[in-house]
């Protein structure tokens, strides 16, 4: 079998490994565009340089994340890069949730993601996957 064939199936887990990090890419630019508004409308407690370098700052990576995402569903091996990172990433933030912000719900939900999220990048269809680039 040729080795573009082989290389054109991509794993389940990966794609919805994917799926789960497009998701936070998503969440992360709701987020960009509710600080706009909001400084946009005066509301909050911060200036309004504050509230847009937060919402450009989440806007940058959250765009990233979900470029990472969708690559991972359309089978793009670099997204997978973009995904691990953002995982790795995200478990101090579950700690935070889940201790010292008392948010355990949000702790543990976030933690319960990025967690499965993390096995289903290397499950083994996924890194199979990603030994035929150099097999």
């Amino acid at each position: 079998m040729p080795k573009e064939t082989a290389r054109s199936a991509t794993p389940k887990p990966i794609r919805w490994a994917g799926s789960l990090v497009a998701l936070q890419g998503g969440a992360a630019a709701v987020v960009a565009i509710v600080l706009v508004v909001r400084g946009l409308t005066g509301s909050g407690d911060q200036s309004q340089a504050s509230g847009y370098g937060t919402a450009l700052w989440f806007l940058s990576l959250g765009g990233a994340v979900l470029a990472g995402g969708i690559a991972l569903i359309l089978g793009h091996r670099w997204g997978r890069t973009i995904a691990v990172v953002a995982q790795v990433l995200l478990l101090p933030v579950a700690w935070a949730l889940l201790t010292d912000s008392h948010q355990p719900v949000f702790g543990v939900l976030l933690g319960v993601m990025v967690v499965a999220t993390l096995a289903l990048l290397f499950s083994p269809p996924a890194s199979r996957w990603m030994a035929e680039e150099y097999g």
